[in-house]
């Protein structure tokens, strides 16, 4: 399953506007602000296709039964770039678990690149719904690499993957090896340069929001 953003109509596609607006961009604070925003409108949707329980709720005039989420998904992100929208998934589900790992990309003598793993800190994932993000989705191979570490520890209900922009080849990459998983991106672009940028993508999602590493 893929939901794509740019297909529909709503305000999350102006939050994608300014993310990938360069004079917008010059202001790390509402970077990382419209990538929150957009964490939160995924949760929103994510959350729909979630379980409830009917739950009998006291009033200060009486008992309203409501439905309330059966279990809180646990939300995962890879470091650094993840973090705004991971804090967005965060703001709708308050009560949730956090994983954090760490991954780069490796670069070779030749250009070519590796995907270096360092760290994992993860709470119990064993019949949870994960939901891993990543703003963006290029080749898709550290967002598998992540997931098959995850999902070789543990058995996880349900996998969601949330990137504000993917690439064909990411996507395909994803479904090919994750073919379970449930894709949640901002939209999908054609192309990426010889160095796995997307393009038009955005740019360098963690710079833009931290700052230019050495």
């Amino acid at each position: 399953m893929i939901f794509d953003v740019s297909k529909t109509k709503s305000i999350a596609n102006t939050f994608i506007a300014e993310l990938r607006d360069e004079n917008i961009q010059k202001d790390p604070m509402r970077f990382r602000k419209n990538m929150e925003r957009l964490g939160e409108f995924f949760a929103y949707e994510i959350s729909k296709s979630l379980a409830y329980t009917i739950q009998e709720i006291v009033t200060p005039l009486g008992v309203s039964p409501c439905e309330v989420l059966t279990q809180q998904p646990v939300l995962a992100t890879i470091l650094r770039a993840g973090l705004p929208l991971q804090q967005g998934l965060l703001n709708i589900f308050d009560k949730a678990e956090c994983c954090f790992i760490s991954a780069y990309r490796k670069v070779k003598k030749s250009g070519d690149f590796v995907i270096q793993m360092d760290y994992i800190s993860t709470p119990d994932l064993e019949g949870k719904v994960l939901i891993m993000a990543d703003p963006m989705l290029a080749t898709g191979q550290s967002m598998v690499m992540c997931c098959k570490e995850l999902i070789n520890r543990y058995k996880i209900a349900e996998l969601h993957i949330v990137a504000a922009i993917a690439s064909t080849e990411g996507v395909a990459h994803v479904r090919a090896n994750l073919p379970k998983a449930k894709l949640w991106l901002g939209a999908i672009d054609e192309e990426m340069t010889s160095k796995s940028y997307i393009v038009p993508g955005l740019g360098d999602a963690g710079d833009l929001a931290y700052g230019e590493k050495v």
